[in-house]
């Protein structure tokens, strides 16, 4: 079967700014990308992609008829039926939203005259913060798919303590020194990672395949670090994509980073206003801030942008792509796209100079910058460019 994920405008903007350089499926929630969870379930061979055009060079795009999915939506046991039962004419709607059919491949997503097969529930990612959000149940669902009649890898380190039999090791995974607490959830370590000597973790947690925990880390619940990462320091209830790294001290909690991003030693983001009333983050669909309805509620951050030494972030900050923070005191709360400074003030940082950055630091993960790559940032430049506003005085 072949497999479509779109996303309308609406819900690839109120994803932003993590959407800007993924289509909203290529999220990761749990141990699994958004698109992973559904072709592993449905047993499908590749997804396809409708999202934005500037980013059919790096997704792609469907070629014929096919299942598609809204591409905020995660798979529950109920969705997987009505699914399976879909007819050609049919397609299911929620809360007035259509959220699956079958399309052809530039048709509108639309009900159009298809009958309509309604469902009551549905778990979406809607907003950047429902990553860090559901990631605990979605860790859980994730480890079971996972690991179904599946052995894991033996763990012979005598100085590793472990509580809790859901612990998963796959092969080529290095835990030494470490104690691994999986009594209230299961703790994935995947292929090649590394547990460093003194660290202390509890489940739901799980670490993608060729990934690091430094020396002393302390690993809260409800915390996904995608491949090709590194962390240390203190992380509660926060989800790195990949290819980043938050390799030394300071606090990361209830935040999301994207792909080859970099925080800075003893950076810290706070996650709990001091008067505790929930956290209002910007909405990027609306143009405006959003309460979130969370008390506890942090960092989130688009991909390749990077964070000085001891920076601070305040309580519901968002960060977009491309930027650099560094100095002292609190940067503001909305932080545009290609940014470069601090709470002193910014200046843009240029694509030429972003490049040059990307090319290095993926060069020590052995991928290189595209063309394709270095386009969708250009794209992304421009379209952001009417937020930053220092450009126009």
């Amino acid at each position: 079967m072949q497999i479509t994920f779109i996303d309308t405008e609406e819900s690839w903007k109120q994803m932003l700014p993590l959407s800007y350089t993924r289509p909203v499926s290529d999220v990761r929630v749990g141990i699994l990308k958004i698109h992973e969870k559904w072709i592993a379930q449905l047993n499908s061979s590749k997804a396809h992609f409708r999202s934005q055009e500037y980013l059919s060079e790096l997704f792609d795009r469907p070629e014929s008829r096919s299942l598609t999915i809204l591409g905020n939506v995660l798979p529950t046991k109920e969705l997987l039926h009505v699914i399976s039962d879909l007819k050609e004419n049919e397609v299911i709607v929620s809360n007035d939203h259509i959220i699956a059919g079958f399309f052809d491949e530039d048709e509108a997503f639309e009900v159009g005259t298809r009958d309509v097969v309604i469902l009551d529930e549905l778990t979406q990612v809607s907003y950047p913060w429902d990553i860090f959000k559901l990631n605990g149940d979605a860790i859980k669902s994730d480890f079971d798919l996972l690991t179904q009649g599946r052995k894991s890898c033996s763990l012979n380190d005598p100085h590793t303590k472990t509580y809790g039999n859901h612990i998963f090791i796959e092969e080529g995974a290095i835990v030494k020194a470490a104690v691994l607490n999986a009594e209230n959830g299961p703790i994935y370590i995947g292929k090649d990672s590394e547990i460093q000597e003194g660290s202390l973790i509890r489940g739901p947690f799980a670490l993608c395949e060729h990934s690091v925990v430094n020396m002393g880390s302390k690993i809260k619940a409800d915390t996904t670090i995608g491949p090709h990462s590194k962390v240390g320091g203190e992380v509660s209830n926060s989800v790195i994509f990949g290819y980043s790294n938050k390799g030394h001290e300071g606090f990361l909690g209830n935040s999301v980073i994207g792909e080859w991003c970099n925080l800075g030693a003893d950076t810290n983001n706070s996650n709990l206003k001091n008067n505790y009333a929930s956290v209002k983050m910007w909405d990027f669909a609306s143009g405006r801030f959003k309460d979130t309805g969370l008390q506890f509620c942090g960092l989130i951050m688009g991909d390749h942008s990077k964070c000085g030494i001891n920076t601070m972030f305040n309580t519901g900050t968002t960060v977009g792509v491309s930027a650099n923070i560094f100095g002292d005191g609190f940067p503001r709360t909305i932080i545009p796209s290609f940014a470069w400074g601090g709470s002193s003030g910014f200046s843009t940082y240029q694509t030429r100079k972003v490049f040059e950055t990307a090319e290095l630091v993926m060069k020590r993960r052995n991928k290189s910058l595209t063309e394709a790559d270095k386009a969708m940032l250009s794209h992304i430049f421009e379209i952001t460019s009417e937020n930053r506003v220092w450009d126009k005085k």
